[in-house]
């Protein structure tokens, strides 16, 4: 469709993190950096790992706990190393279909919340099944990055 895809993503290990009571972008920029620091070699193998895209947060309704992630790299994916941070988890995420939702610009919490319930709206009038109690965000740029941004909203498909 003209206005989302439907992806197919595989079965997947993500480093993350979940941040409780506070705004989205405060639990946004405090899981950053937590999952940053994984990366930076705060792991049982003290092994800097690439930073990789995009940087998930899952938004579930009425809710203020936010879990943010970093995709582990595919030379990782079997064995990644063990945070040495209790709040920071390697998780498996399972195979699944997902409806996306492409735009560009500087994503605030608002924008991805404006965005998500566009994607609800069309995926609701085209008779689409998803999973409509949470959503995930997902950004691909450094906040450094001006033009050209790319950022996603997630719904999965039921």
């Amino acid at each position: 469709a003209k206005d989302y895809e439907l992806r197919q993503y595989e079965t997947a290990k993500w480093v993350s993190t979940v941040i409780r009571g506070e705004t989205q972008k405060e639990a946004m920029h405090q899981g950053f950096w937590k999952l940053f620091h994984y990366i930076q070699g705060k792991n049982e193998k003290e092994m800097k790992i690439d930073m990789t895209v995009p940087v998930t947060c899952l938004v579930k309704s009425g809710c203020t706990d936010f879990k943010i992630s970093f995709f582990v790299p595919f030379e990782h994916q079997d064995c990644p190393p063990q945070p040495t941070d209790s709040d920071v988890f390697i998780e498996e995420r399972k195979a699944a279909a997902l409806f996306v939702r492409s735009f560009g610009g500087f994503a605030s919490p608002e924008k991805y919340a404006e965005e998500a319930e566009a994607l609800a709206r069309t995926l609701r009038n085209r008779g689409q099944s998803f999973h409509e109690d949470f959503f995930y965000t997902a950004g691909y740029d450094s906040p450094f990055k001006l033009f050209n941004r790319h950022n996603e909203v997630w719904y999965f498909k039921k």
